[in-house]
């Protein structure tokens, strides 16, 4: 996790909520009213979001002390105390949105990640994400993922290439769009081919790839068409795959299992916020 990135992200998600002064708590509260935030979570999961909680209280008053008591990856139950916060009313208050909305997200893809993550038991498959992520949230989504036992496909357009349909329709052929590129790029970068038939697994392996990916492939074509592929070569299964599916394609051999739901479509972890009025900040 980038912290110089995270705050400023935080800071921007802040200006977004708080714009010109929290009016819901100015009038209501004095400023030196001490309080406390208790983050509970209301139902099972991953926890995942210290850094939200610890950095995003930080910025808005160095005063705020947090106690988180799970690290980032644990299970937790329902009705576990996630993290204890005294400070000021206004600060916990004008903080408190934003900062559970990250952590109740970032909880949920770690958990989504962890039941695919028990999906691929005692096979050799990895799970991994996608681009398919919220702009402007790509590093805290990547992080939960991780968080989750899962692992990091590219993190964006420019630290892995990734030869499609349209790439290789218009270089002429996956051999002719894999030349240009390895004349262009440096030794570190690996390319990665997306195939759908036979011949264009073939070519790819001749032409040198790196990585080749079933687009949208059955089982039972990976199945088939993994031993023509070179134990050097990495292999990826993508396209569609449900958490229902998971099981049968780690069972073919493939060694990744790209999931674009991790990051799109899972569900929030409840996690709830109570704030009391206290006599003291604690220290």
């Amino acid at each position: 996790m980038n912290k110089l990135k995270l705050q400023s992200m935080l800071k921007h998600f802040f200006m977004e909520d708080i714009g010109e002064g929290d009016i819901n708590t100015e009038y209501i509260f004095s400023p030196d009213q001490p309080g406390k935030l208790t983050l509970i979570a209301k139902q099972n999961g991953i926890f995942c979001g210290k850094d939200m909680i610890e950095e995003g209280f930080r910025i808005l008053d160095s005063t705020v002390r947090p106690r988180i008591f799970p690290r980032d990856g644990t299970w937790i139950e329902k009705g576990t105390v996630i993290a204890e916060i005294h400070g000021p009313v206004v600060s916990l208050l004008s903080g408190e949105r934003v900062i559970l909305n990250l952590v109740q997200r970032m909880s949920g893809i770690a958990t989504t990640t962890n039941a695919a993550v028990r999906e691929t038991k005692g096979t050799h498959a990895k799970i991994c994400d996608t681009r398919k992520t919220t702009p402007g949230l790509r590093m805290l989504e990547k992080y939960a993922v991780k968080a989750g036992g899962g692992f990091n496909h590219r993190r964006g357009l420019y630290d892995c290439v990734m030869l499609k349909d349209n790439h290789i329709a218009f270089a002429g052929s996956i051999t002719k769009a894999v030349e240009t590129v390895k004349a262009s790029i440096g030794h570190t970068v690996k390319i990665e081919v997306e195939i759908e038939t036979k011949d264009q697994l073939l070519e790819a392996v001749r032409a040198g790839a790196d990585i080749i990916m079933f687009d949208n492939r059955s089982p039972e074509e990976i199945r088939e068409w993994l031993p023509l592929v070179p134990p050097h070569i990495a292999t990826e299964a993508s396209g569609g795959i449900t958490m229902e599916k998971i099981r049968i394609y780690a069972e073919t051999g493939v060694d990744w299992i790209s999931l674009g739901f991790l990051t799109h479509s899972y569900p929030v972890l409840d996690i709830s916020a109570i704030v009391e009025n206290t006599k003291e900040v604690a220290l």
